[in-house]
């Protein structure tokens, strides 16, 4: 009798429980797929603006040169016959690390800090005696306004030049820095980065 009370007891008891630990099991299989489908969200909204993040890295280096400056923009530029001194003084007010060579509006070389560094104080010259002349870079490389960035870095990076003059029909338009070309290529990525983190926490 007390064995048959005690299988009467568990049967109910059972009974009983087997609905609360189903729904304990539905309830943590929700839990479950509900975590994942964040999850995959997340990696879903991390993979699309990863990718949107190189086109556009892909599209900026695509881009003309011209995107960069303005046409009209100041160009510093001495005369063959300045002193070095001179230009030295020039580029520190200025804070470039560079000058053209101008004679009659024709570009004739550039002088750049290297120069300076190089040329003048480490051959022992007088800065105050030396015209830029002498010292500057004659004829350098200069490339048109609708080369692509990218191409434009890749001439400074494999020439280890730091400025790029760029020409059109003979006439200097600009002159484009490694710096004014890492710039570009950077530009917003930072933003970029903060939308990022911000999608994912709100996420």
């Amino acid at each position: 009798m007390r064995k048959l009370s005690c299988k009467s007891g568990a049967g109910i008891a059972l009974a009983l429980l087997s609905p609360a630990v189903l729904a304990a099991g539905q309830e943590e299989a929700l839990s479950t797929i509900t975590e994942v489908m964040v999850y995959a969200f997340i990696v879903f909204v991390v993979v699309v603006i990863v990718g949107e993040y190189f086109m556009k890295s892909r599209d900026k280096r695509e881009a003309p040169l011209s995107r960069i400056f303005e046409h009209g923009d100041a160009i510093h530029s001495v005369e063959p016959g300045c002193l070095v001194i001179d230009c030295v003084r020039l580029m520190t007010t200025e804070k470039i690390g560079a000058l053209i060579v101008m004679d009659k509006g024709l570009l004739q070389g550039i002088f750049t800090e290297r120069d300076a560094l190089n040329r003048v104080l480490a051959a022992g010259l007088d800065a105050s005696r030396t015209k830029v002349s002498e010292v500057m870079t004659r004829d350098p490389y200069c490339v048109a306004p609708t080369i692509s960035i990218g191409k434009a870095m890749e001439v400074i990076t494999k020439r280890r030049f730091r400025h790029l003059p760029v020409v059109e029909n003979g006439k200097l338009l600009a002159v484009v820095s490694s710096g004014d070309l890492t710039r570009w290529l950077v530009k917003d990525k930072l933003g970029e980065v903060r939308e990022l983190a911000g999608v994912v926490a709100e996420s």
